[in-house]
């Protein structure tokens, strides 16, 4: 049997006006209209000094069409259209189309990417008011922040350079842009996005954290935080400026130290019979070797950063050592050291486990490279 037709990429079209494809944007926007989505776009995004003046017309329900199409599964400026197929316009009123929303975000510069932060924490605390968002927050919460290396093509890619990322336990270089993300997370609730920054590629991924920080501690206590919080990350936000703003902040943190010669002193002057064996619930991946490991050793001694600044700060250096794959017959064991500095007051293998659990971020990078991250915008846009 052969098909009768040849079919191009148009010929099957969406256009019964008594059928919608996304019915399940009614709730959604529903909530967003409760929680008071429009207005804060209309409060806080502002755009004074327009190219093309019909571009920063009405920028509040072109930027929900944007959330709509974004929940609906489109991750470019084209796939907006799924919005106004069908019936969808019977559902929705305000609904532009992809040109027009592509001609409102052409106009926007970094300030504008600010002023949807705000839009952002501001309405994640509302959202909280209304659903229970971050059940458990009452008693403790869990904000990570990390970043991610997103590959770019071609060469008319804004901002794109080439940075360091690790694939398959190796550094690579890589052109692309470097996002930075906070979640704010509980024992009981997946992650949601406190902050997103997007960022050239050749970026440190420590540069701005402490700002960032800062800003998803605030979100979390308006959104309900009333216990402890907790800042998680790997070592390249083990740094003053994060720790600074945990403190200020009164928030616990635990980090990733960088492994300089202070740090190798005192891991060297761990006791030996010190150490604890500690059982992961699940396998974890080692971060050198790409390799799951079920179990390690972890020891704690007292330790003091960034001894000859102002803001240096003793707290306790965790170390937890794994043997070292690469040498399984040697004749002693090889072990390889990973350091967190952490002012927590949990049992060292306790607060081992739950550090680890900073891994939980790369789910909501797993849901973002999937959706809003898939594609990247090309060519020059301020």
């Amino acid at each position: 049997m052969k098909v009768s037709h040849r079919f191009d990429r148009d010929s099957a079209v969406f256009d019964d006006g008594n059928l919608v494809s996304c019915a399940g944007l009614v709730p959604v926007m529903t909530v967003a209209e409760q929680t008071g989505l429009a207005r804060l776009l209309a409060d806080k995004v502002r755009i004074s000094a327009p190219r093309i003046k019909s571009g920063a017309a009405n920028p509040a329900p072109k930027l929900a069409t944007v959330v709509a199409g974004m929940c609906a599964g489109a991750d470019c400026i084209d796939d907006i259209d799924l919005v106004r197929s069908g019936g969808m316009k019977t559902l929705f009123g305000g609904v532009y189309a992809p040109s027009t929303v592509g001609t409102l975000l052409r106009e926007f510069t970094f300030g504008h990417a600010r002023q949807l932060e705000s839009v952002l924490r501001e309405h994640l605390v509302a959202l909280c008011e209304r659903v229970e968002l971050l059940p458990g927050a009452d008693q403790r919460v869990f904000i990570d922040v990390d970043s991610l290396l997103r590959p770019v093509y071609g060469h008319a890619k804004q901002g794109a350079s080439y940075g360091h990322t690790k694939i398959a336990g190796k550094q690579v270089l890589r052109k692309g842009l470097s996002p930075l993300a906070t979640t704010i997370s509980t024992a009981n609730a997946a992650p949601v996005i406190a902050g997103m920054r997007l960022r050239a590629g050749k970026t440190g991924s420590g540069k701005g954290a402490g700002r960032m920080v800062a800003q998803a501690i605030s979100t979390a206590r308006a959104a309900g935080a009333g216990g402890a919080i907790l800042v998680r990350g790997d070592s390249a936000y083990g740094n003053r400026a994060v720790i600074a703003a945990c403190v200020r902040h009164g928030a616990r943190f635990s980090l990733v130290m960088t492994r300089n010669t202070a740090v190798e002193r005192a891991i060297a002057a761990i006791d030996e019979a010190a150490w604890t064996p500690v059982s992961y619930p699940g396998a974890v991946q080692d971060p050198d070797t790409g390799e799951w490991i079920s179990g390690a050793e972890v020891a704690e001694i007292p330790y003091t950063a960034f001894a000859s600044t102002t803001d240096r700060i003793t707290a306790r250096l965790i170390v937890r050592r794994v043997k070292d794959a690469r040498h399984r017959d040697a004749l002693f064991p090889l072990w390889r050291y990973h350091p967190f500095f952490t002012n927590t007051d949990a049992p060292v293998a306790e607060a081992d486990i739950t550090h680890r659990q900073h891994a939980i971020i790369e789910t909501t990078f797993a849901d973002l490279i999937d959706g809003p991250l898939a594609h990247i915008p090309s060519v020059i846009y301020s």
